[in-house]
């Protein structure tokens, strides 16, 4: 039986969850067996998110907890990767206030997980490893995925659009892309093994092969793809509105396997306020995309957002333009945040910080006009019968199974295990705001 094993906690982004998966795939080939309880990990990884003041504050109430551990087991070692460990500032506050740290890494060099484990192991010293810079895109690293039937696959790696709030291309560097082929490959590996679902990863997909030269754009991945036998559904996350063509938006016509579903990010309905972001688009630029979305699908695609609320210098007329936009666009689904300023972003200096009052009393607001067009969304759906990819069992109730649309909706309903990874009709009883009720055909 194995006796070593290992535990890993990730925060943020789909690209972080794919990251954590590459670890576990590693950490396996060393020998090491994953365990759910911290308590019982030889190695314990933590991979960090720096997008949300939220995340920086979990994770640092994460890793308080583990002193206990480590004083209770000076063997085990404790090792934290990702975003965060890209700043300078928070490599100094881990050396100088959690002495219990044994290593620190970075986003451009996880590949090297098993060495820095064997170094402390066999060294018995710390290990500060982080690189400034990526060194290309490392390919063939073991993957430990966390589904059978649905994977992620990265197809680029850092971001070149300098958003004023964001931090990521300092803490995942310059945008670079992989090779057509070595997708491909991986895809239909992927398929092979009996995969059904694909979803393309990227800070932004849409300037995939761009930096890099390649004759292979993101669309004609994406039909590509489209070809390989056993891919059932083709998803990707994120896009950038700058940068999606009307030939992508002319697969969501053309490719059969490509879910209806875009996640779309406008961050704020204000073109000034958008311009202050260095989106490189208006609000009209954006509405128009929609438009071209909707007409190609005969208005069926299920669109979701990212949005920014309380931006410096965001006044209540600008607010006002955000909420007329959510009126109009009617998303199925958003991801919204508070603005929080991240350290070495240029909008950390701009003047007019909106005040914590005023950001959650325009959340709330939001939030009301979002969830009732949610609500509305969904209430469409009751009476049809969808096409559900069942993940697994509800969080709340074990008895129930969950699943998702090819619109990217929660679907719960009754069944049997036995569905699981398997793609089925399912007949929607009831439209909540936030998911839907079905039940098996």
């Amino acid at each position: 039986m194995n006796n070593k094993h290992y535990y890993i906690m990730t925060f943020g982004c789909q690209m972080n969850e794919h990251d954590s998966e590459i670890m576990a795939g590693m950490l396996e080939n060393m020998g090491y067996a994953e365990t759910e309880k911290r308590a019982e990990a030889d190695v314990i990884v933590i991979n960090t998110c720096s997008i949300r003041d939220n995340a920086d504050k979990r994770f640092f109430g994460s890793l308080g907890q583990l002193k206990r551990l480590k004083t209770e087991n000076p063997d085990k070692i404790v090792a934290v990767c990702g975003c965060m460990m890209q700043q300078q500032h928070i490599i100094d506050s881990i050396k100088m206030k959690y002495s219990w740290v044994d290593i620190v890494f970075g986003t451009h060099n996880i590949h090297l997980l098993p060495e820095l484990v064997n170094q402390v192991i066999n060294e018995r010293q710390k290990i500060i490893d982080v690189w400034d810079e990526h060194q290309g895109v490392f390919e063939g690293l073991p993957s430990k995925r966390k589904y059978d039937f649905k994977a992620l696959v990265n197809i680029t790696y850092g971001c070149n659009n300098f958003c004023t709030y964001c931090i990521v291309p300092y803490t995942r560097g310059r945008e670079r892309s992989r090779k057509p082929e070595d997708i491909l490959s991986e895809v239909k590996e992927l398929a092979a093994s009996g995969v059904k679902e694909v979803m393309l990863l990227g800070q932004n997909v849409n300037s995939y092969g761009i930096a890099d030269g390649f004759d292979m754009d993101f669309a004609d991945l994406i039909y590509a793809i489209n070809d390989i036998e056993g891919i059932e559904r083709i998803r990707f996350m994120t896009s950038h509105p700058k940068d999606l063509s009307d030939k992508l938006i002319g697969a969501y016509r053309d490719c059969e396997k490509l879910a209806n579903h875009i996640h779309l990010p406008v961050q704020s309905g204000s073109s000034r306020i958008l311009k202050l972001m260095n989106r490189k688009y208006t609000r009209e630029d954006y509405l128009e995309i929609i438009r071209k979305l909707r007409e190609v699908t005969g208005n069926t695609i299920a669109v979701t957002t990212d949005i920014i609320v309380g931006f410096p210098g965001e006044t209540e007329e600008d607010f006002q333009e955000t909420l007329s936009l959510l009126e109009e666009v009617k998303y199925d689904s958003a991801f919204t945040f508070l603005y929080s300023v991240r350290k070495g972003t240029p909008a950390e200096k701009f003047e007019n910080q909106i005040p914590e009052e005023i950001k959650h009393e325009r959340f709330n607001r939001m939030r009301e006009i979002l969830d009732g067009g949610m609500a509305d969304n969904n209430k469409k759906y009751e009476g049809r019968t969808v096409k559900v990819l069942v993940e697994g069992s509800s969080k709340t109730n074990i008895k129930t199974l969950t699943g998702r649309t090819e619109s990217m909706k929660i679907v719960n309903f009754a069944g049997s295990r036995d569905l699981i990874g398997k793609i089925v009709d399912v007949k929607i009883i009831e439209g909540k705001t936030y998911s839907l009720v079905g039940e098996v055909i």
